[in-house]
Order: structure tokens, then sequence, then C-alpha cells
């Protein structure tokens, strides 16, 4: 009895956001085992240099970007359950593809089409969202469906952790492949997912000009892209701070992330209730940015403190920036759906989207170049863009709502 009541209050009682729910761990852990196992797959047994690897990933990642405006046309015209699941379909073409890599020049074909792939899907993805769930439910199922994303990456990387146990070849094609049937397997989930009809708008070209020319919303794009180099300072900037400037254990580097993922798991379903509306989703992402820069000032303290100070500083740290993520994400999927077209979610989507991509490519060259390269007192640069633009989003949302009311009031 006591194990069908804990089952049922980790079960979201809205079957649409169950079935969500499977998408996304399904997806999640095949995307887990990739992420772990790849650059190692990459320079150990294709014999790709880290250098090319990394320059192979930048230009993907210019792709990617360019990517998602185009695709959030589609899931207008198409409908966005027909264009995710097409997309799915080629995700598991390219990851299949990488078995066959073994020059520079095929592995940068196939990552940028994987990459292409990536974030068209997660536009169209985000679109589904909105078109499947309810306006009033959407933020609040998004956070669970955040939450199921964190559990499935981490049992991906757990799987995958037996790839690098093995360590052979054979192993890390397994863990390839084994993500390559998960994305034919979320097109097959995706059949019991309500499907919604194209947008007509989106023929005449109307979306494509809205969301373009829609210069509020590109505003809050643009700020929600600056708070999106976040995650580089947890993926990127506080490994290398505690491996280069602190006397913390190399092995807290796994416990940050450990960390963060227990915490938004616990809480990002709660901190959605903090964005219910568009004056909640901004202030929202202003607390956040306040979080954020105080992550940013407190990892800098760590610096020059013996191993068990540096490693409490650094975890209190972690703390105070997760509590920033799932704020801003929170308001971030409000403001994204609240202050779209009603006619042209996804060309709208898109253009969010693109805004994140942007944000998260340049990331690791603002969070190495002043942060690392210039310790500690770099870290007061990534803190004034977060404070900055946390305290810009609230203008800057009520610009876009008065825009979107004076719009309406017009049709």
């Amino acid at each position: 009895m006591t194990s069908m009541v804990a089952e049922r209050r980790l079960l979201h009682p809205d079957p649409v956001v169950r079935r969500l729910s499977w998408m996304v761990l399904v997806n999640t852990v095949g995307n887990g085992m990739f992420m772990t196992a790849s650059a190692l797959y990459f320079t150990r047994f294709v014999g790709l240099g880290a250098g090319q690897v990394g320059l192979g990933l930048t230009v993907a990642g210019v792709c990617g970007v360019a990517a998602s405006i185009p695709a959030g046309r589609a899931a207008d015209r198409w409908g966005s359950r027909r264009v995710l699941r097409t997309l799915c379909v080629v995700q598991a073409a390219g990851m299949t593809a990488y078995v066959l890599v073994h020059s520079f020049a095929a592995f940068l074909a196939v990552v940028c089409l994987e990459v292409i792939a990536d974030r068209a899907a997660s536009t169209a993805r985000n679109t589904l969202y909105a078109d499947a769930l309810p306006a009033d439910t959407r933020v609040t199922a998004r956070a669970y469906l955040r939450a199921v994303t964190n559990v499935g990456i981490g049992a991906g990387a757990a799987l995958a952790a037996i790839a690098l146990q093995v360590d052979t070849r054979p192993a890390y094609l397994a863990v390839i492949l084994g993500d390559a049937v998960t994305y034919l397997a979320v097109a097959v989930i995706l059949r019991w997912i309500p499907a919604t009809p194209a947008r007509v708008h989106a023929r005449t070209g109307e979306s494509r000009r809205g969301a373009l020319s829609d210069r509020p919303y590109l505003l809050v794009t643009a700020l929600n892209g600056v708070l999106s180099l976040q995650f580089a300072v947890l993926t990127i900037g506080i490994p290398l701070w505690i491996v280069r400037e602190t006397a913390a254990p190399h092995a807290l580097v796994g416990a940050t992330l450990l960390l963060n993922t227990v915490l938004v798991v616990v809480f990002q379903v709660r901190a959605a209730r903090a964005a219910r509306d568009v004056r909640q989703a901004a202030r929202a992402c202003r607390i956040a940015g306040l979080l954020l820069a105080g992550y940013c000032l407190v990892v800098a303290v760590s610096h020059g403190l013996p191993a068990v100070p540096a490693s409490v500083v650094l975890l209190l740290a972690v703390a105070l920036g997760t509590a920033g993520e799932v704020l801003s994400q929170a308001g971030a999927w409000l403001l994204s759906y609240d202050l779209a077209a009603d006619h042209a979610t996804g060309a709208y989507q898109g253009v969010f989207n693109a805004g994140t991509s942007a944000g998260l490519m340049i990331a690791p060259v603002v969070v190495t170049g002043t942060a690392i390269d210039h310790a500690p007192w770099g870290w007061a640069v990534p803190a004034a863009l977060f404070a900055l633009s946390g305290l810009a989003m609230v203008p800057a949302v009520r610009w876009a709502a008065r825009r979107r009311t004076l719009a309406a009031a017009h049709r």
C-alpha cells in the first residue's frame, strides 16, 4: 500500500503530462548516456583531438542556433507533433551515423546534422507543450517535466558509467546505438500525445514577420539568453575553478553536479508556483538574476581557502545558483508562451529557443574568458551580467505585455 501511495505521488495526475513525461524520460536517458560517454569515444576510439571535438561542437552550435526559427515555422505549418516525430527519426539516423565516423570531416558533418536536428526538435517540443497543455497548467507541467529530465539524464549517466568502466569500442557503440533507439521510441510514444492542427496563419508568412519584428519579445529573448550563461558556470566554470583555483578535492566536481540535479528535481515544481502570470514571471527572473549574481560572487570567495572551507563555500554557491536556475526557468517558460502571438506559437518558440541556444553557445567563452582567466575578480563580470539582465527583465516584460494588449485591441 505504501509503495502504491508513493507511486501516485510521483506520477502526474494529468494523463497528457504522464505521456509527455514518458517521452521526456526515454529521451533524456539516451541523452545522459551519450553526453557522458561521447567525448571519450571520439578522442579514444575515433582518434580525434580534444580541440577538434571542441571545434566541431562550436560549428554545430552555430548551425543549431540557425535551425530553431525555421523549425518553429514548420511546427506552425505542419503541426508540432508531426514535425517532432520526423526530427526524432533524423536524430536516430544521425546518432547511428556516429558509429561510421573515422575522420574529422565525417565527424563535423554528422555532429552538425545532429545538433541542427536537436535544436529544431527542442523548438518543436516546446511548441508541442503549448499545443497539448492548457495555458493555466503549462508552467507547472513543464516544471514536472524538467524534474523528469534531470532524473533521466542521471539514469543515463549511470548506465554510461558501465561503458566507461569496460572502456572498449563495443561498449561505447552500445551507448551510442542505445541513444539512437531512444529517439525511435520517442517517435512511437508521440502517437499517444494529442495531435494539434497546423496554424493557417503560418502559411501567409504572418507568423514569421510577427516573431522577428516583435521588438519587446526579442528583448525578453535576449535577456533570457544572458541568463542562460548560468549553465556554463555549473558545467564548465565550476569544474575548472575547482581543479585550477582552489584546494578543494577534485571529487567535488561530481558532488556539485549531483547537488544541482537533486535540488532541481526537488524544487523545480515548487519554483513554478512563483510564475503564474507575466508579472510574477518577470519578478521571478529578476530574483533569479540577483541569485545568480550572488552565486558567482560566492564562488569567488572560495579562492585561497583551505580544502574543507572551500568545499563548503562551493556547495553553498551551487545551492544558491540552483535556486536562481529553477526560478529563471519557470519565469522563462511562462514568458516565452504568454508574450507570444496566439496564432504563431511555433514561430515565437523558434525565436525564443534561438536566443537560448545563442546564449549557450557563447557561454563557455564568456565564463572561461572572465571568471577563469582573470580569477578571482573575473567572477564580477558574469555576476554583473546576471544582475543586469534580471533587473532589466521587469521593464522589458512590461513593454512586451503592453504591446501584446494593444495588438489584441486592434484585432
